[in-house]
């Protein structure tokens, strides 16, 4: 292979990212559980598709939630999932350690846990119809107009999310800022792989699997409102 080759056949690198690695550090407890429980929940990002049968020691339907913060969410869902495969991606350490904290309190044996950016997750980590579900809640709206560009839900990642999700699955989503969930309704229903599963206002009531968080209160005290969408994973079309 010339040197050309390998420039050509390496991942293009991302120049924009979604998210910021805030400075917060985590607590003594959250820094145990990340030292003591990662072994236990944790998966290394290697850029080499994971073997998910072998990773859980089953075979199971899967579900993945991107970015889940403090991990409220994600540890309600599995909790009451236990016949589902779960995984998390966060790149916020003192959220991970939250969360490895939850899952060892609650004898989780169905939780994974990846700390990195779920683009590259997504691109090398996680084999094409693998997913049954994804949750992305309240991802950073970035509401800044120059900052737009750094906003998770965009059309290639949308795609990156079809490439995960069977044919059928579901990828729900929710925001507490309407800009940023208009934005969400037009990127993906212009996307060809998914359908909303609310056509006629693009937009469901809150599903009652998604716990209302801290974050949330905080919103609706602040007067926030949120909107919260569901898409049904479809075949593509082929092109004419």
């Amino acid at each position: 292979m010339t040197e050309d080759d390998a420039r050509s056949s390496a991942p293009s690198r991302r120049t924009i990212r979604s998210f910021v690695i805030r400075g917060g550090r985590a607590t003594a407890a959250q820094q145990r559980a990340l030292d003591d429980l990662w072994p236990r929940y944790g998966v290394e990002f290697n850029g080499q598709p994971l073997d998910l049968d072998q990773l859980f020691g089953r075979r199971a339907p899967r579900m993945l939630e991107i970015g889940f913060g403090a991990g409220e969410a994600l540890l309600a869902f599995a909790e009451k999932h236990p016949e589902l495969d779960c995984i998390g991606v966060e790149v916020h350490k003192p959220g991970v350690g939250h969360l490895l904290l939850g899952a060892y309190t609650a004898g989780l044996q169905n939780l994974r846990v990846i700390c990195h950016d779920a683009v590259e997750v997504l691109q090398q980590q996680l084999p094409p119809g693998s997913l049954q579900l994804i949750h992305i809640f309240f991802p950073d709206p970035w509401h800044k107009k120059r900052h737009h560009k750094r906003r998770l839900i965009q059309p290639e990642f949308v795609e990156l999310l079809a490439q995960s999700l069977a044919v059928g699955g579901t990828l729900r989503l929710a925001t507490d800022w309407e800009h940023y969930a208009m934005h969400m309704r037009e990127v993906i229903d212009a996307s060809p792989s998914f359908a909303n599963e609310a056509p006629d206002t693009g937009f469901v009531a809150r599903n009652e699997e998604r716990p209302v968080t801290r974050f949330e209160r905080r919103g609706h005290r602040l007067g926030h409102g949120v909107w919260d969408l569901s898409y049904r994973r479809i075949a593509a079309t082929p092109s004419a």
